[in-house]
Formats: C-alpha cells, structure tokens, sequence
C-alpha cells in the first residue's frame, strides 16, 4: 500500500530542497512526478524556491478549500482545462510531492491520505508543524494525526542547538502576535530558534 508521509522541520531544515531533491531522484529513474504547493503560499508564485537558490515550477496549486484529489487526477491523466481535453496518454504518477503542506485545509489531507491508498499513489508532504505563537497549522495537525510516516527534518538555532521553534520578525522586530499566516518576504522574515532562545525572546511565553 502507498503512504502519505509528512516530512517537517522549522525554517530553514532543507523542506523545499529535500522536495526538489525528492522529484530529481524520481525523473533521474525514469518515473513521472507532480509536484504541488497550496495557494496560500504566494512565495514564488507558482514555484516552489529553496534557499539554495533551487527553483522548479509546479504542476498545479491547490487552492483553499479545493478538491485536492480532484487536482491531482486531472493533472494525473493530462487534462488540459484551455482545450477541455479529457485523456492524452501519459505516463502513470510515480509519487506526489506537496510543499508547505501546513497550508492545506485539513480536508486536503484527507484528500492527500485517498491518494495515497485509493489510489496507490505515495505523497510526500513537506511543511512546519507550527507556527510563530507555537500552534499548529490546521494542515499540519491534520499530517500528525493521520500521516502513515512521520519524518523531522532537523536545523541548529543560532546557539548551536537544535533549533523547534519559528520565530517571525517584522521590520526586524521579533513579534508574537498577528495572523497565522504571514509570507516571509521583504518585511517579514523567520528564524529558527531552540526552546531556550524562544523562550529568551518572549519573556518565558509559549504563544499568545
């Protein structure tokens, strides 16, 4: 039986390159991939970008609240929607490799777990388990609780320690209050911290 597997870590644990890496290993051997990220996540638009500089295009976005297994067997027979195509003959999906799956509504994991035993399709699911008040993303909870495989991909904080924690910094300022979601971009940024450093930054506070 395929599985779905969740493979997480904080900021900056290699998510996206491991992915990248992931979907190279696949091709270099012949199989096909898709590769998808939630709509939430605007970083790259319709790419998904590693900090090694790494970049690869998407071969669909799942948007909130989307019918993902729907998605992912449109792209799977090679619908074309522009010229309502049904069928062409393709190659059958070796594996589904989703990135910053903490974004997803939980009934996209769902949909991720079908896949994976319905239709005997392995998803590899890459994203954090929390977020900067130390909660954990709606998708995220969905993974842990029902993901066959549970992987931690590991990163050191800035004291040497193994870093759990994502702290998000506004204008340079460390914040812990504000939405959930907030991509990192040019005024906002992330940095893995160890419990210890966190725990430093807010005065002793897990979350608000």
């Amino acid at each position: 039986m395929s599985k779905l597997y969740f493979r997480h870590g904080a900021m900056n644990s290699g998510k996206s390159t491991g992915l990248l890496q992931a979907a190279f290993n696949y091709e270099e051997r012949g199989q096909r991939v898709l590769l998808a990220k939630p709509g939430v996540d605007t970083k790259g638009e319709n790419s998904i970008v590693s900090r090694l500089g790494v970049s690869r295009e998407v071969d669909f976005i799942i948007p909130p609240g989307a019918d993902a297994r729907a998605l992912f067997a449109a792209q799977a027979r090679g619908d074309d929607p522009d010229a309502l195509l049904e069928h062409v003959d393709m190659a059958p999906v070796a594996c589904l490799l989703v990135d910053e799956a903490q974004f997803l509504d939980p009934a996209q994991v769902d949909d991720l777990f079908r896949i994976a035993v319905l239709d005997g399709v392995p998803v590899l699911a890459y994203g954090l388990r929390t977020d900067f008040r130390t909660r954990a993303f709606p998708g995220a909870a969905r993974l842990l609780e029902i993901a066959h495989s549970l992987e931690e991909l590991k990163t050191i904080c800035r004291c040497g320690r193994k870093a759990m924690f994502n702290t998000r910094r506004v204008g340079g300022d460390i914040v812990f209050d504000g939405e959930q979601v907030a991509i990192e971009g040019a005024e906002v940024w992330y940095e893995s911290l160890c419990g210890t450093c966190y725990l430093e930054e807010s005065g002793g506070q897990l979350g608000s």
